[in-house]
């Protein structure tokens, strides 16, 4: 979408604004909507300028909604999308009531969220959704490339940790294309990498979720140690050979097991 030099919203540092600028990357952004699980309302997050919303809002098998935070954004969008009228919601995702809002909004409670993400919040942004993992069946979006390939890494590779395993848990997340810096407005140092991620099957782990997060995180914390001496401080009372290994070696199944294990009361003894 071009529009007048004096019309264009300022990038802002603070909010770690990095306006994308390629229109064929923003087409394929929207386009791996997929409608995974029949889910009807998009919301995008950080529209901007709205050069990505431009490719969702055609698709109309879904109503879409942005979130911005940015003052001017949200004026610039008022005036060039006026078909939003209603859906611009101008706060913070991450002081979102996501339930609230989706049944506000929609008989069926679910959504997608897509978004070129501000880096500076983009693993809070996640960190958000995987709180209403149930509402949410798919997630699209541009992240730092170091992020999305860590997201994306499977098990036993350098770039895997506490992101890839906790969203691996409930979602099937796959990394699409990468982007270039000067596909930005303005460039940012690092390039870009865009990722889907869809809701599988998992409604419950057959664990302590609770605990399996922290076994997670106190894995990873200490990532160049075995398990066994990750996990002393959770004085871990027994003895398995998964605990010989380090926490990039283990999928979301051997995580599971793990947590049970450490859960299990200690073994009597006579």
């Amino acid at each position: 979408m071009a529009c007048p030099e004096s019309m264009k919203v300022r990038p802002k540092k603070h909010l770690g604004q990095h306006f994308l600028r390629d229109l064929d990357a923003s087409k394929r952004i929207a386009d791996l909507l997929s409608g995974h699980e029949n889910y009807d309302t998009v919301l995008e997050i950080g529209p901007g300028m709205g050069v990505l919303t431009q490719f969702i809002l055609p698709k109309s098998e879904y109503s879409t909604y942005v979130i911005e935070i940015d003052r001017e954004s949200v004026a610039y969008l008022k005036v060039n999308f006026p078909t939003l009228e209603g859906r611009i919601i101008e706060g913070d995702f991450l002081r979102m009531d996501l339930k609230a809002w989706i049944e506000s909004v929609s008989p069926r409670p679910s959504f997608a969220i897509i978004g070129n993400y501000p880096y500076n919040i983009s693993s809070q942004i996640l960190f958000k959704a995987l709180e209403y993992k149930d509402f949410v069946p798919e997630i699209v979006g541009m992240f730092q490339k170091e992020v999305a390939m860590r997201i994306a890494s499977p098990p036993g590779k350098k770039d895997y940790g506490i992101l890839s395993v906790l969203l691996q848990a409930y979602y099937d997340i796959e990394y699409s294309f990468s982007v270039p810096p000067e596909a930005f407005d303005p460039p940012p140092k690092v390039t870009s990498g865009v990722i889907r991620l869809r809701r599988n099957t998992v409604t419950q782990l057959e664990c302590d979720e609770k605990k399996f997060v922290q076994v997670v995180k106190a894995g990873f914390n200490q990532r160049r140690k075995t398990l066994r001496n990750a996990l002393k401080p959770m004085g871990i009372q027994f003895d398995h050979p998964l605990l010989d290994k380090r926490a990039e070696q283990l999928g979301v199944a051997e995580f599971v097991l793990l947590t049970n294990l450490v859960t299990a009361p200690a073994p009597v003894v006579e």
